[in-house]
């Protein structure tokens, strides 16, 4: 019996006090009415647990105190291009605090999103920032959110390795291929240009969800979301590198990062700007902004909320602390600078919410100063 004594003990939201008879034990009245007690107080504990599944919500995350271990679930959701570095970041973060189970997902950056603003994820990853009519679906539903750069990435043009004349490419050939007025008009590489092949354009791009689809169409065509709709499309951006890859009419874009994976597969086209020779994507012309208009940074945002949990807060320190930079640079991206990322990490800290860039890109935009404001 008094290792029934114990269990009632710990049992949560109960607390009562024993009289015990003259040998330390219970008295036999007393016997049934503990019985009982447990059987409510486990049935109580049985049906939170149950509320708390069909709400869709996580156990708060814990630290425990004695050996300060932390426990929780972050779920994490969004950006294709994000996703190999956050997914790095948690296998590795799991390492040290193996009771933290965290999940990561690929729904594209604007699926995310709006997972996000519907509070079924605590970090969605981004690459590009929030945009308007989601920040407003957001206050919707109550959900402040902080945004945090992780690593600047740029768009990479890829060609089939045996393509010899689109190897550079100014950013009015690229409006002219991608802008909605192409749609069922260009359809050649000589209706690009006069001098180039009169053979089909194959053209191959992330799907519509995607933020990289969204950056690019607004760096080239001027207007974001907005572009042809006959092209092979795809989430996966491993089916655009074996579209491009086996047709030597083949054009695509995708992250910077996936085309390092698949140099050997690939050639990538240089892109002009304001009549400036052509310049290739690379970690340098990347990480100084000389490849333009297509290099940008990339971020997680992370509800107010889920910022609070420790768990969450263990999570983002690690991702913007040298273990987590370090991951960026290997699994291909571009780290940010010490001052960007310490000004990263101080946003976090100071639980700062809301978005820098006001609700879109801003081509061309760097952190440095946007962060300085």
């Amino acid at each position: 019996m008094s290792k029934l004594i114990r269990i009632i003990a710990a049992l949560p939201k109960f607390s009562c006090a024993l009289n015990l008879d003259k040998e330390g034990k219970i008295p036999m009245k007393a016997t049934l009415s503990i019985v009982g007690l447990m059987a409510i107080t486990l049935s109580a504990c049985s049906q939170q647990r149950q509320d708390s599944e069909n709400s869709g919500q996580q156990p708060a995350a814990v630290a425990d105190g004695k050996s300060g271990k932390l426990s929780g679930t972050i779920r994490i959701d969004g950006s294709s291009t994000v996703y190999p570095i956050t997914e790095a970041v948690a296998e590795e973060f799991q390492k040290q605090h193996n009771k933290v189970r965290v999940t990561v997902g690929v729904s594209g950056t604007g699926g995310g999103m709006k997972k996000f603003c519907t509070g079924q994820l605590e970090i969605t990853g981004a690459s590009r920032p929030i945009k308007g009519k989601e920040i407003k679906k957001c206050a919707e539903q109550g959900i402040e959110f902080i945004e945090v750069p992780v690593a600047y990435d740029g768009i990479a043009v890829v060609l089939h390795k045996e393509n010899n004349w689109a190897q550079n490419l100014t950013v009015a050939d690229l409006k002219k291929i991608w802008e909605p007025e192409a749609q069922d008009k260009i359809k050649t590489w000589n209706q690009v240009r006069a001098e180039w092949p009169n053979k089909p354009l194959n053209l191959f791009g992330p799907g519509i969800d995607s933020g990289t689809y969204d950056y690019f169409t607004k760096a080239i065509v001027g207007t974001e979301h907005a572009s042809r709709g006959d092209f092979t499309s795809s989430e996966d951006d491993n089916v655009i590198v074996q579209g491009v890859s086996t047709d030597v009419n083949g054009l695509g874009f995708f992250g910077f990062a996936y085309y390092k994976e698949n140099v050997a597969k690939l050639g990538v086209a240089a892109i002009s700007s304001d009549g400036a020779p052509g310049v290739k994507p690379s970690i340098k012309t990347v990480a100084d902004g000389t490849y333009k208009p297509l290099s940008r940074p990339i971020f997680v945002y992370i509800t107010k909320k889920a910022a609070a949990r420790p768990d969450v807060q263990a999570f983002m320190k690690f991702y913007l602390a040298e273990q987590g930079r370090k991951l960026v640079e290997e699994v291909g991206y571009i780290g940010l600078p010490n001052s960007v990322n310490a000004a990263a990490l101080k946003r976090f800290d100071a639980q700062r919410t809301g978005s820098i860039f006001e609700g879109g890109s801003k081509v061309g935009a760097r952190l440095e100063e946007m962060l300085a404001k």
